[in-house]
């Protein structure tokens, strides 16, 4: 049986997800359709599978799938581009969205001109669990870890050119100190400043950008006193402003949000 489903391809900062509104679209094996649907070569091509769904507790709902299958509680990126999607879709008419994660209600503030979103500033809550790491003789350098509702570990570097980030991305994510394996981010100060940051994300690999990832970069660099609360995060993708509030400790991410493409792929049940 063979069912035709409607997405849209969207992504922010280069961090592409392939977008479906299950209100219209029933997806009743969301980990196969993430990994067949993310393949480049076979399928449509993207980090993962993202599911717009209804809430009771928001406006709506938010569902992650890497491309490998897994659920991720949490991504940054994503969230920037429901807001658009929501609201370029009409779904909505509001600029400012409750939306229900894995890791709890975020609030989406839409910048509209016309009738497109420019970009959308999420408030993705107060980072926890930070804490350094050093891994002594097994890696020359230590790392900051922290949750903003998904895990990260960042590590700053003088030269990001000079990681290595195929080999020792992957080895990080699936250390034994992290039994629920881990995002893992690579940064450098550059001297104006801005942070200049690449990411191996838990379950998709190599990625263009990381909204979590960015914020768990900017909370990291100000708790170890290598920049200020307010930090530009430059990712291969694009850059993401964060500013984690030093009155409340909420982190604030703003940044772009693409529509590349709308789509249609046969379901097969």
């Amino acid at each position: 049986m063979t069912t035709k489903i409607r997405f849209a391809k969207m992504h922010g900062a280069g961090n592409d997800y392939i977008y479906i509104d299950t209100t219209r679209f029933s997806i009743p094996n969301p980990e196969k359709a993430a990994i067949e649907w993310s393949a480049y070569h076979t399928g449509i091509g993207s980090d993962g599978l993202v599911l717009i769904g209804k809430s009771e507790i928001g406006d709506f709902s938010m569902r992650i799938f890497n491309a490998d299958g897994s659920e991720a509680t949490m991504c940054g990126n994503a969230s920037r581009c429901i807001g658009k999607y929501l609201y370029e879709y009409g779904l909505t008419q509001k600029k400012e969205i409750e939306l229900e994660t894995l890791s709890g209600i975020k609030t989406l503030k839409l910048q509209v001109i016309g009738d497109k979103v420019e970009s959308v500033t999420v408030d993705m809550g107060i980072p926890s669990d930070i804490k350094s790491i050093d891994f002594e003789k097994e890696y020359p350098f230590k790392a900051t870890a922290l949750s903003m509702g998904n895990p990260h570990l960042v590590i700053f570097v003088d030269d990001i050119q000079e990681v290595d980030l195929p080999v020792i991305g992957p080895q990080l994510e699936r250390h034994p100190l992290f039994p629920g394996r881990i995002n893992v981010e690579f940064a450098q100060v550059l001297e104006d400043g801005q942070i200049r940051m690449r990411v191996w994300e838990r379950g998709s690999g190599i990625t263009m950008a990381c909204g979590t990832g960015a914020c768990a970069t900017a909370v990291a660099a100000a708790y170890t006193g290598k920049a200020n609360r307010e930090s530009n995060i430059i990712m291969d993708g694009g850059t993401l402003t964060i500013k984690w509030n030093p009155e409340n400790d909420h982190v604030m991410m703003a940044g772009p949000a693409t529509k590349v493409f709308d789509g249609e792929i046969d379901l097969i049940f």
